[in-house]
C-alpha cells in the first residue's frame, strides 16, 4: 500500500518538477513520499510529504546534517494542486518554467 501512495505522491508533483529543483534519493516510506536536494536559499535539504487522515497531504521541509535533523517548516492539508507552490514557498526552488 505505500509504493501506492508514494508512486502517487510522485507521479502528482511531476518528472519535470523534481528534475528541476534537483530532487535525488527519492524514498518512499509509510503513507509518504520523501526526497532529498541540494543547495537552495531556504537551508532545506529535505522534503516528505504525507498522505493524513483527511486525504490531504501534509509537508514538513528539513535540514539533514550526519545524524541530526531539523524541521524547518511544515505545511499540512495541502491539496495536490497546491504541491507545487508549497514546494516553491519552502525552498525558494521554482518547479515550473
Amino acid at each position: 500500500m505505500s509504493n501506492v501512495i508514494a508512486e502517487t505522491i510522485r507521479t502528482q508533483i511531476g518528472h519535470s518538477a523534481l528534475y528541476m529543483i534537483g530532487a535525488r534519493d527519492l524514498m518512499g516510506f509509510k503513507n509518504g513520499f520523501g526526497f532529498k536536494l541540494g543547495r537552495n536559499a531556504k537551508k532545506v535539504n529535505f522534503v516528505k510529504i504525507t498522505l493524513n487522515g483527511l486525504d490531504l497531504y501534509d509537508a514538513e521541509y528539513g535540514y539533514i546534517r550526519g545524524y541530526k535533523y531539523t524541521v524547518r517548516s511544515t505545511e499540512n492539508d495541502l491539496y495536490h494542486d497546491m504541491l507545487h507552490g508549497s514546494i516553491e514557498r519552502n525552498t525558494g526552488m521554482y518547479t515550473k518554467l
